[in-house]
């Protein structure tokens, strides 16, 4: 369609008198994808109601752009008058980065909230629509830049930060808004199986927008460490992202699966591949490469933890406790229990000790129980969040082995990830512990012997003991078989061996603080009563 035929189509439908915006968006459609063949302009009416703009712009299944449009002769494309128009304009600027607003003959363009220009390709008379042929190449040349438009390179974790919590912040108001139209009208859909699921091996009492925050986040989360490790710069995927989360993170890698695969609901597809177009601008790596360096003083992770919370919901950061543990707090703390092993349980190596001792287990899927031996120092921080302790146990033991780095990685893989456990019931926090961990056994020169098979019993690759479970939840041999309830189901069995059997001797940590912890099982509340209960004998 050449933008003459353009014009002709929606003066035709102008003039019949009864036409509302909706009425010319095949017109637009077809001129877009004429005016640049490779890309598809997709009209979807179903994600209205989560936020969505009008259109959506994709090169090869990637958004490029996206397009709001309005009623033609709308004279506020611009979103500056005080109406409703004004907060979704303001949203959709700030969010979308790359958009389009139009009333079908007056375009605007926005990159990043910033205004760029402005084209009208006609203009409304007594006798109907006119064109302006003088404006046709300019406006073609300006619509082949906004397909082709690559964002500019991300160079700080900060900003990197900051945009992907606009993209999770509307991925999250997707998520919700689907669940609850899916709620309503009792329709199926993975996402609320997924939710379904979650409840029930996790947080039972989460409601669709707690559960469309945490999935948000685990979505952006899991797709930086995907490009954390991914040696192509020039490309990334959903699927790609898939291949590039690591094994020692079993539940991440099954939920990418999902995400990459065909069964994604589609009315998320669209802002997952958004945050892939991030990613696309930035390389992690480079941002990350001071990471876990002695001289550093500030954790970068940790930094964009903090500034992401900060960006996507502040109260959110504050209900859940999510506080930065200052570092010299945490060297003190792990060194103290260090000294403590030393001092008071007479083990000369401390939290770097290798001794082991006999339990009695209860045997897989038998009503009987076996004897097992197990490391003695068992470490556990029952409220993990980033991470942060658990680094510094390794940082502290892996100065005991100062040249011997020929025999740290045996002993990684032998000694230290044996024992080394947390819980952690934040999806995004879990996500972000298993990356620093990762990296920081990757910067002291750890490199996995293992072939890579999975199964740390036949030799292969270990996965990370941190586990996302509900600490305050006593362990259980009952569980539910719900889409996503299968993959914490075996997040939730592998924690309750800790639970149950792991004489753990080191409980260390920094618990996360809220007042009144929003955390309230059953079985911790009657663990409650009977500490009440105690307590006010003893007053």
């Amino acid at each position: 369609m050449t933008l003459e035929q353009y014009i002709d189509n929606i003066n035709k439908r102008y003039k019949l008198g009864n036409a509302t915006e909706h009425t010319f968006r095949g017109d637009l459609q077809q001129l877009l994808e004429s005016l640049v063949p490779d890309i598809r302009a997709t009209n979807e009416p179903k994600r209205q109601s989560c936020g969505a703009p009008d259109y959506i712009l994709t090169k090869k299944e990637i958004p490029v752009g996206f397009i709001e449009a309005k009623d033609i002769g709308d004279k506020d494309l611009e979103g500056v008058k005080k109406t409703g128009n004004k907060e979704q304009f303001d949203r959709y600027k700030k969010d979308l980065g790359n958009i389009i607003f139009t009333d079908y003959i007056d375009f605007y363009f926005y990159r990043y909230d910033v205004f760029i220009t402005k084209i009208s390709v006609g203009e409304i008379t007594e006798k109907g629509i006119k064109p302006l042929p003088e404006n046709f190449a300019t406006f073609t040349n300006l619509m082949v830049g906004f397909c082709n438009h690559i964002d500019q390179t991300i160079k700080s974790s900060q900003k990197l930060a900051q945009m992907m919590a606009n993209k999770a912040r509307n991925l999250g108001d997707t998520i919700e808004k689907a669940l609850i139209s899916d709620v309503e009208s009792h329709e199926n859909s993975t996402l609320k199986d997924q939710m379904n699921g979650f409840r029930q091996v996790l947080i039972h009492d989460i409601t669709p927008k707690g559960f469309a925050d945490v999935y948000a986040q685990t979505i952006a989360y899991g797709l930086f460490a995907a490009r954390l490790h991914d040696p192509t710069l020039p490309t990334f995927s959903r699927e790609e992202a898939a291949t590039l989360i690591p094994k020692s993170n079993p539940f991440l890698r099954k939920l990418f699966n999902y995400i990459a695969g065909p069964d994604l609901d589609d009315r998320i597809k669209w802002i997952v591949d958004d945050l892939i177009q991030i990613f696309l601008a930035c390389n992690v790596v480079e941002i990350l490469k001071n990471y876990g360096k002695s001289t550093k003083m500030e954790d970068p992770i940790i930094h964009f933890y903090e500034t992401f919370l900060s960006e996507y919901d502040p109260k959110l950061r504050k209900a859940r406790g999510v506080w930065y543990t200052p570092a010299p707090v945490v060297n003190f703390i792990v060194r103290a229990v260090d000294d403590i092993l030393k001092t008071e349980f007479d083990l000369p190596q401390g939290l770097a000790d290798t001794s082991k001792t006999r339990i009695k287990v209860q045997a897989q899927g038998q009503n009987k129980t076996i004897e097992q031996e197990v490391h003695k120092v068992q470490i556990l921080d029952p409220a993990t969040g980033t991470g942060t302790f658990l680094a510094e146990t390794i940082k502290h033991i892996h100065k005991k082995f100062e040249g011997q780095q020929g025999i740290w990685s045996n002993y990684v893989e032998t000694h230290l990830l044996p024992r080394l456990n947390g819980f952690e019931l934040l999806m995004a926090s879990y996500a972000m512990a298993h990356l620093k961990l990762d990296l920081l056994l990757t910067e002291t020169g750890y490199k996995k012997t293992t072939p890579p098979d999975g199964h740390p019993s036949k030799g292969g690759e270990q996965r990370l003991r941190v586990y996302l479970t509900n600490s305050l939840e006593e362990a259980s041999s009952e569980r539910p078989n719900l889409f996503m309830s299968q993959w914490l189901t075996e997040e939730a069995a592998q924690a309750d061996v800790i639970k149950r059997d792991t004489p753990v001797m080191c409980v260390i940590g920094n618990p996360p603080y809220s007042g009144e912890s929003a955390n309230k099982g059953e079985w911790i509340m009657s663990l409650m009563e009977d500490y009440k209960k105690t307590r006010i004998k003893r007053i």
